[in-house]
């Protein structure tokens, strides 16, 4: 366990992922640790799932006994298939054009992978649509493991990781049809690549990232510290893929800026959207204020219970730079300065969850079995409370 952590220069406690305690070469993935990751994610992967489908079914059967005002009955009834969900099947199935401008904001991979799957399945978009995301997110929390464990030598604190990925309040996302679990994949895939410095695979799978969704591009800046610790000491060969790689997260989001721009003449068509919904850039320290005296006052008090997680993801982030290897903390800061950048932060719990470092941070802090006992109990129940208010329409995921 460690009790602080080591310089960026000599990282005591990171064995690069393609050799072995012995020096010897081997797979960057190889056959122990993806077992190690299955054995550990598949139960708090499958807990999450017993927890929301549950919520789901209530929440249609309050709808169909005529309980709930129409806007409330009709997100019940779609259920996983409600908020974004629907956007994504919607693509898969007619593409951006049939859909309209407001579709524009939704970025293409996630979409594509669920088309693709949808042939395996006979036509089937919506078993495809929850296939694709629920089994990114298994694939996604064994990667996390594979990642937490090589990194730190600590299987307990890789299985408390997948624990709280699984039982955050915005949770229920990852069993949805969302392309959230499919982020999971692709980041915490690129900072496997990035901390083995295989730069041509961080470039790949940055680009994938970028695709998926448009925090993929924040992927540059903790590969931009990683890449320029040793630059000057490298060859060319290895400067160039350096520099390559930091462009693989932009190189995702411009690419499907430049389709935007090429097919439907709305290059920037993402960001005036999300200025629409969220109100445009704000300082966050001015929202985390605003925020608060929301809270304070009572008013708009479902959109000020923001307040406590954005607090929460504050003090991680510090965890995070202390706890871990530089790029990690950079990343954190960066998905959790942009979330809390909008005068709106509805759904900064789900923008939270893509900084994954933070949950890693969080298992730094659970680390006592009563703690943890504590900590994933209290977690499980938000996640019964967040999914609720959710179908029932008075939450935005």
């Amino acid at each position: 366990m460690l009790t602080s952590r080591p310089p960026d220069d000599t990282p005591e406690y990171f064995q690069p992922l393609d050799v072995d305690s012995s020096g010897n070469k081997r797979g960057w993935l190889n056959r122990d640790s993806l077992r190690l990751g299955i054995r550990t994610s598949f139960f708090p992967w499958l807990v999450t799932r017993l927890v929301v489908i549950p919520v789901v079914y209530m929440a249609r059967e309050i709808a169909a006994k005529g309980h709930l005002p129409a806007s409330m009955a009709s997100v019940a009834r779609q259920g996983l298939f409600s908020w974004d969900a629907g956007w994504y099947e919607s693509i898969a199935v007619h593409g951006y054009g049939f859909l309209g401008y407001s579709s524009l904001r939704f970025f293409p991979l996630f979409p594509l992978i669920v088309k693709i799957f949808s042939f395996v399945l006979l036509g089937n978009v919506r078993l495809s649509l929850l296939a694709v995301a629920n089994l990114s997110d298994l694939c996604g929390l064994v990667l996390l493991v594979v990642l937490v464990s090589r990194e730190t030598g600590d299987n307990g604190l890789a299985a408390r990781s997948a624990w709280l990925m699984s039982l955050a309040p915005a949770a229920f996302t990852y069993v949805m049809g969302y392309a959230e679990a499919t982020l999971l994949v692709f980041t915490v895939a690129t900072f496997i690549a990035l901390r083995s410095h295989r730069w041509w695979w961080t470039m790949a799978l940055g680009i994938l990232a970028g695709l998926t969704r448009p925090i993929g591009i924040l992927l540059a800046i903790p590969v931009l510290v990683e890449g320029f610790r040793g630059l000057w000491e490298a060859d060319i060969r290895e400067r160039i893929a350096r520099i390559a790689a930091i462009a693989g997260g932009p190189i995702g989001v411009a690419g499907y800026l430049s389709f935007l721009g090429l097919y439907y003449n709305h290059l920037l068509a993402p960001i005036h959207i999300e200025q629409r919904h969220r109100g445009g850039f704000t300082d966050p320290l001015v929202t985390l204020y605003h925020e608060a005296s929301m809270l304070i006052s009572g008013h708009h008090l479902e959109e000020a219970l923001h307040l406590p997680w954005a607090l929460l993801a504050v003090a991680l982030i510090v965890v995070a730079f202390w706890k871990l290897p530089s790029p990690y903390g950079a990343f954190a800061l960066a998905v959790v300065l942009v979330a809390l950048s909008g005068h709106n932060i509805d759904s900064f719990e789900r923008y939270a969850m893509s900084a994954f470092p933070l949950v890693i941070a969080g298992a730094f802090l659970t680390a006592g079995p009563r703690i943890e006992r504590l900590v994933l109990s209290g977690l499980a129940a938000s996640l019964v409370a967040y999914s609720t208010l959710a179908f029932l329409h008075l939450y935005v995921p």
